[in-house]
């Protein structure tokens, strides 16, 4: 089957690969996404094309564990509807090879693509930093013929991460913060997430700039002694992680610990929020940026 271009027939296997097509007006052209896309509108009723080994409403520390038995035994912790995808016909499949614990990586569908019958193009995003998230939209834009589009949309992204770091530059208190993708264990913020916590005006302790997310020791955490608190765990959202937060709160030493003593806890959604390097990034951004300001709390 002739590939068409732009691509007329998308299939979206992540999240933020989903929100940079619909933030370029191509959502008419998806025809398939992940499990875990969960934009409103038309985007409910296409058909999911991955599924998760990773059970949902299972305990924080079992789904960790899960995650580390299938990445120790090389196994993916996803799967591809072969068949569905075959029958949709896409000319082109947005993956990644950022993470492989966050979506289906290039490993899985390397071996689903020569079962397909339309030989879709393939574009696999693989960005590790606030930036590269933003050079992810121009990429989706280049194989989509929206490369206008996606250069004005970067640019002003742009300008938006450039008027925080105005507003930061002015801050004479940057407090200490603990940012947290995991509770339990617990994970400090990886890739984007340290550098978002700098740029909103804060310094994060545990993380590093693009850099993966990794499991702290709790006497990292004690030594930190952190002012404010953000946990954003994958995933989750408020609801379920504020009842982890629980988990926290009977470790030793956690009600000493400044952010304790005056309650600048923040629990934000880690569905839509700070998991995705789409341009709701910079929503992020903004949102961390009035978490971590002198008149926050």
């Amino acid at each position: 089957m002739p590939i068409s271009y732009p691509p007329e027939r998308i299939a979206s296997l992540l999240p933020s690969a989903t929100e940079i097509v619909r933030a370029l007006g191509l959502e008419t052209s998806l025809v398939a996404v992940s499990h875990s896309c969960d934009f409103p509108g038309r985007i409910e009723s296409l058909p999911r094309v991955t599924r998760t080994r990773v059970p949902k409403e299972a305990p924080s520390g079992e789904i960790d564990a899960v995650v580390r038995d299938c990445l120790t035994l090389g196994e993916s912790l996803y799967q591809i509807d072969v068949e569905t995808l075959d029958r949709l016909c896409p000319d082109l499949i947005i993956t990644q090879s950022l993470c492989e614990v966050c979506a289906v990586g290039p490993g899985e569908l390397s071996r689903a693509i020569p079962a397909l019958r339309s030989a879709p193009e393939v574009l696999t995003l693989e960005p590790h930093t606030l930036d590269e998230a933003l050079q992810s939209i121009v990429e989706v834009g280049c194989a989509t013929g929206r490369t206008g589009e996606a250069a004005s949309l970067a640019d002003s992204l742009r300008r938006r991460v450039a008027a925080i770091e105005a507003r930061t530059a002015r801050r004479t208190v940057r407090p200490r913060v603990g940012f947290l993708e995991w509770i339990d264990p617990p994970m400090c913020g990886g890739h984007w997430n340290p550098e978002l916590v700098e740029l909103a005006g804060g310094c994060d302790g545990w993380g590093r700039a693009g850099q993966a997310s990794r499991t702290l020791d709790w006497e990292e955490i004690l030594e930190w002694q952190p002012e404010v608190l953000v946990l954003a765990c994958c995933g989750y959202t408020v609801e379920r992680t504020s009842r982890d937060l629980a988990l926290l709160r009977e470790r030793p030493g956690f009600a000493e610990l400044p952010c304790s003593r005056t309650g600048r806890i923040h629990v934000v959604d880690g569905v839509t929020r700070f998991s995705r390097p789409g341009p709701g990034l910079v929503d992020s951004l903004e949102a961390l940026s009035a978490i971590l300001g002198p008149d926050a709390d």
